[in-house]
């Protein structure tokens, strides 16, 4: 049989976009042989995973949003420029009662990625190592520069979009055969080189780990990579994209909440303007041994 993956991007604030398809998605009762996200994909995953769809929302609505997560508050409350823990342990945790029982119990095949100081590489996590404190979720979200580097049983973990912003190529190691795809930007982004001096601090911050420098250095390159793998599937009639059919401004740090509510109904709209055409695309059929 033919083996669908869902593929998530992360995207920051701009993951509203991702909960709203999501939200689409569980609500016609469609499911994946395998998914894996990145960052703020990663979370919205799990909320999906564990049919907490109304976490999502908040989060990516009202949350993400809010001036107490990101910036100068933030900053007072923290030390970093995004207040990680907060969102996790006040927001999802104690809000939103988000758990991660209900996917340890099914282990359904999903992972997360999270880059590992340690190796010098993005590692990727199953419905096993999904803590109900959130800590490895933090983990997958903690933006280089921007936040704490995270400690989960042993490891140093950051953000696993330093390496696998889209990470389509892991969804092929997992022996996928057709490929959703959702992306927080549009189909012809180009990612453009990080800036020198977020370069400089990548190597004097994480010095006793160069290998993030190095590979903070070849992102776009990455990414854009990633994404030609993407289109090229796309045309092929084995992806389907799914990204934003109009520009909404919201960045990858802040939006206002009606910006990020816009942005969110955007997500489910896009997906139901297209159902009959991902409906088609979630038949499967016999393949010859």
């Amino acid at each position: 049989m033919e083996r669908i993956g869902l593929v998530l991007e992360g995207g920051g604030v701009r993951g509203a976009y991702t909960a709203g398809a999501l939200a689409w998605l569980k609500d016609n009762g469609i499911s994946f042989d395998y998914s894996v996200g990145i960052s703020s994909g990663a979370v919205y995953l799990t909320c999906f995973l564990a049919d907490n769809i109304q976490a999502a929302k908040m989060m990516s609505t009202k949350y993400a949003a809010g001036p107490e997560c990101v910036g100068y508050q933030a900053f007072l409350k923290e030390g970093h420029y995004v207040a990680y823990k907060y969102i996790f342990d006040v927001c999802l945790k104690e809000k939103e009662h988000l758990t991660m029982a209900p996917i340890r119990a099914a282990k359904p095949d999903v992972e997360v990625g999270a880059y590992d100081l340690g190796e010098g590489k993005t590692c990727w996590f199953g419905p096993d190592e999904l803590d109900d404190d959130l800590v490895l979720l933090r983990g997958t979200c903690a933006l280089p520069l921007a936040s704490a580097v995270v400690e989960y049983k042993g490891r140093r973990l950051l953000d696993g979009g330093i390496t696998k912003m889209v990470p389509i190529e892991r969804a092929q190691e997992k022996g996928c055969t057709k490929f959703m795809v959702i992306t927080t930007k549009p189909r012809d982004y180009v990612r453009k080189p990080a800036a020198p001096i977020v370069e400089f601090l990548m190597r004097i911050v994480y010095k006793e780990c160069p290998q993030a420098a190095k590979d903070y250095h070849v992102r776009h390159l990455n990414y854009n990579h990633q994404m030609d793998i993407v289109r090229s599937l796309a045309d092929e009639k084995k992806a389907l994209l799914c990204c934003p059919s109009k520009t909404i401004k919201v960045s990858r740090w802040k939006g206002d909440e009606d910006k990020c509510r816009e942005l969110y109904q955007l997500g489910y709209d896009d997906m139901d303007a297209r159902k009959e055409e991902i409906l088609a695309f979630m038949k499967k059929e016999e393949t010859e041994e």
